[in-house]
């Protein structure tokens, strides 16, 4: 039997009826599609580096569990940061990689119950937060924070109860136990995830605001050393990140329903480790550098290939 691991909201199979997951699947698939659609007609070339970035530093961001309180742990989501810098539809399909990846080589997430995590890390922390936003695109700076650490706060609570619902329709837990665990716990979380958008973002904004601008030249590869080092750093400091269990493990433990979910059908690199080092920092830093490069490939193509789309849509466009 497989250790069975979750990991914020990182949804294990089990948690969910099939008639829950497969339909959250069918909402994860429409999004996906309208995302690949959206980002095509409107993808900027200054992108295409900046999605692989974003991506290598969402996978490794989300290595670190910070503690929040009563023994629990959070960490960073990182949909409100890719919907601000890259676009939510850009952004969708950068947490669809980090969430695949994660539930693909270290079994973190459900299989089964993919479509409800990228549902509830992606599509609906990036609409909120984006929204929020852009709200906000042509108010001073101080606003333009404040709006995103409120985007970014309120981003997780939307997760939060998406899961929580999908949870009582499919009769894990009542409503009215999980929706206000859920919602407490991941209340403090949020003030994590705000805080880092916010320092994230004022880094951007400090050395290359154009990268807000999509009309504009992002100049230089400075930033992309910048982000690639910062990954690196994340890495490094992974296998100090707090043991305790975090939003959904603990109100799984607590209310009851933690032992429904499933062991995952096969081990990969499982936990974040490289099963030959062992459970070492070692082992944990190459498991992050093997998940950061993987999926900075990953959505590097894929940005590519829509960038590509959109040079012969033009193409046929003019009749060349």
């Amino acid at each position: 039997m497989f250790p069975i691991t979750v990991q914020a909201m990182h949804i294990p199979d089990g948690f969910l009826s099939l008639v829950i997951a497969l339909t959250a699947w069918v909402l994860a698939v429409i999004f996906i599609l309208m995302a690949i659609r959206n980002s095509q007609e409107s993808f900027d070339e200054k992108l295409v580096p900046l999605a692989g970035i974003m991506a290598a530093f969402i996978f490794a961001g989300q290595m670190i569990n910070f503690p929040v309180a009563g023994g629990t742990s959070g960490h960073f989501i990182g949909a409100a940061l890719a919907a601000v810098v890259l676009g939510p539809w850009l952004g969708i399909l950068v947490m669809t990689a980090v969430i695949a990846l994660q539930a693909l080589l270290f079994q973190d997430g459900g299989l089964v119950v993919m479509g409800a995590n990228i549902l509830a890390m992606g599509v609906v922390p990036a609409l909120i937060s984006y929204g929020l936003y852009r709200a906000a695109a042509n108010r001073n700076r101080r606003v333009q924070m404040l709006t995103v650490a409120g985007g970014a706060w309120l981003s997780v609570m939307g997760g939060a109860l998406l899961v929580s619902l999908l949870l009582g329709f499919s009769g894990t837990s009542s409503f009215r136990v999980v929706v206000p665990a859920m919602l407490g716990i991941h209340a403090l979380i949020g003030l994590g995830e705000a805080l880092i958008t916010v320092a994230a973002l004022s880094l951007i904004m400090n050395t290359r605001p154009q990268l807000l601008q999509t009309s504009a030249e992002a100049g230089g590869r400075g930033w992309i050393v910048g982000g690639i080092a910062v990954t690196l750093l994340i890495v490094l400091i992974s296998p100090f990140a707090s043991g305790f269990p975090d939003g959904l493990e603990w109100v799984a433990e607590e209310s009851g329903f933690l032992h429904t979910a499933v062991d995952a059908p096969f081990q990969i690199l499982p936990d974040y480790t490289i099963p030959v080092l062992g459970e070492t920092g070692l082992s944990t830093i190459v498991a992050g550098i093997v998940g950061a490069l993987v999926v900075a490939a990953i959505t590097f193509g894929l940005a590519r290939l829509l960038r590509g789309k959109k040079l012969e849509t033009k193409r046929l466009g003019t009749g060349d």
